[in-house]
């Protein structure tokens, strides 16, 4: 008899969890960070590039090692790491043009090239070339040969951390800026959500290969007790209230006559036919569980033209006179998924970003979200024991819950980094969930906080679009002109140096 693979495993005890966990141990799962929507984005504005952004990128693989933090003969094993670079716009090294540099995060950098539409839009008028790096363990950035070998155990997968991912970053930034002859061109990275963090962290880690960054809904403060735990359910409740008091109050109470109707006999079945369910619901918690990722999704990614959130309100209201609660619940749904063949419990799909992102979050990614008692939800606070004990069966390990502050900091940002760091910004949307955790006021000078708000998640780094409202449009010309100023301080510096050293050669 075959076993199955441990990728495969791995696979089915995720999906295990998900099917099995109580409501209350919703904790276990920490909200997807990624710049463009991927749970049911019916609703959702693509935003992509044309088809010529994607034609236009060619694909490189770098050598890179396993391990950049030991010197033991295994550190040395190589795997191959993918990048994109655009070589379109640029204006060449001998005019030290500037480069811009993705990070990829928690996913493969496939579309990366036609959905951050930031970097195309501005790469003509900096005369920038365009540089992509996948995350290792996503997409085909992929050690020990495969993903089944590579996600086998502890010991394979305990190479898989964001300082590593920042150490592969700045390995293949020094080869392409040696292979292109680039030594003078000034760099900026650029990232959304958890690239976002990576990116923010590259400028204070690796000032000498960075000249600046632009963080998008980067969370950084959501760490170690920074942010309170209930902050991002806070944050969607009060996204609902503001779009609608009465859809607010009546998901507010739609929890308690879910539980109300399942306690009757057959209520499972009766949820099941009421919300037209894939399969028969087994408890309450799926349709919950459901239902509470929908809303908080739908909050993550309130982006315009549709705005989501006043979608599926815009349902819940205008369902049809003398409607009960659950039959307005019913309509929203169907406002955001729209009139599909079944809903909730459906196919579940664990991809390769569920299973990278649930390690990620097990092992450093500590990202404490619980709900409070003045949200739209049922409480639920956060459960460090709880939780830790779902990772060490998951994976074999425990979580560290203040490594990320310790390696990278985050306690009193604004003293240490007022005279420390220097050329980040932080974007944020405050419709983002997200965004409580983000830096939204300015630290120094150079370290600048820019937020919207009614701006949602890695909303400015996205395509322009000819329907983009003023706030947007403007949020983009000030973190554009901002970058601007970076490489023109950058390329003052170097003329000076440059002629200073002429001057004491003679």
């Amino acid at each position: 008899m075959k076993h199955p693979s441990s990728y495969k495993r791995l696979l089915f005890l995720i999906f295990l969890t998900y099917s099995t966990h109580h409501t209350a141990a919703h904790s276990l799962t920490i909200p997807r960070l990624s710049p463009n929507p991927e749970w049911e984005p019916t609703l959702h504005d693509p935003r992509v590039a044309s088809d010529d952004a994607g034609e236009e990128v060619k694909t490189f693989y770098f050598k890179q090692i396993l391990d950049h933090f030991n010197y033991r003969p295994e550190s040395y094993t190589t795997f191959p790491q993918r990048y994109l670079i655009n070589f379109k716009y640029w204006g060449g090294a001998n005019s030290s043009a500037p480069i811009f540099v993705y990070f990829g995060a928690e996913a493969s950098i496939d579309n990366s090239p036609k959905s951050i539409g930031t970097l195309i839009d501005n790469a003509a008028s900096f005369s920038a070339l365009l540089v992509y790096i996948e995350h290792r363990y996503y997409g085909k950035s992929i050690p020990f040969g495969s993903r089944d070998e590579a996600l086998k155990n502890a010991s394979t997968i305990g190479y898989f951390n964001s300082a590593q991912a920042l150490a592969d970053y700045a390995a293949i930034l020094k080869h392409v800026k040696k292979t292109l002859h680039a030594k003078n061109s000034p760099v900026i990275v650029i990232g959304g959500s958890y690239g976002g963090m990576l990116a923010s962290w590259f400028r204070l880690k690796y000032p000498h290969l960075a000249i600046g960054a632009l963080a998008s809904s980067a969370p950084i403060l959501y760490f170690d007790k920074i942010t309170p735990p209930y902050g991002y359910y806070s944050v969607v409740s009060r996204d609902y209230r503001e779009a609608s008091e009465t859809c607010y109050e009546t998901i507010r109470k739609s929890w308690s006559e879910i539980r109300r109707v399942a306690s009757q006999p057959n209520g499972l079945v009766t949820l099941s036919q009421r919300f037209n369910t894939c399969h028969t619901l087994k408890q309450p918690s799926e349709l919950m569980n459901y239902l509470r990722s929908m809303y908080s999704y739908a909050a993550q990614y309130n982006q315009p033209p549709k705005y989501p959130v006043s979608v599926i309100c815009g349902g819940i209201d205008g369902a049809s006179d003398g409607s009960d609660i659950l039959s307005k619940i019913f309509a929203g749904v169907v406002a955001y998924r729209g009139n599909t063949t079944c809903k909730v419990n459906g196919p579940t799909n664990v991809s390769e970003t569920t299973v990278g992102w649930r390690w990620q979050t097990c092992s450093e990614m500590l990202i404490p979200i619980g709900i409070g008692n003045d949200t739209m939800f049922e409480a639920a606070p956060f459960s460090m024991k709880i939780f830790a004990q779902y990772c060490k069966k998951l994976f074999g390990v425990s979580p560290r819950p203040h490594w990320i502050t310790t390696y990278y900091g985050g306690h009193n940002i604004k003293l240490v980094l007022r005279r420390f760091g220097s050329n980040i910004i932080f974007s944020n949307g405050l419709r983002d969930p997200y965004s409580v955790g983000g830096v939204l006021e300015n630290i120094s000078d150079n370290i600048v906080a820019i937020h919207t708000v009614n701006g949602s998640h890695c909303l400015d780094i996205l395509r322009a679009n000819e329907s983009d409202p003023g706030w947007l449009v403007e949020q983009r010309k000030k973190e554009i002109k901002i970058m601007r100023r970076w490489i023109t301080h950058y390329y003052v510096d170097l003329y000076a140096l440059n002629n200073n050293t002429k001057f004491h050669s003679k």
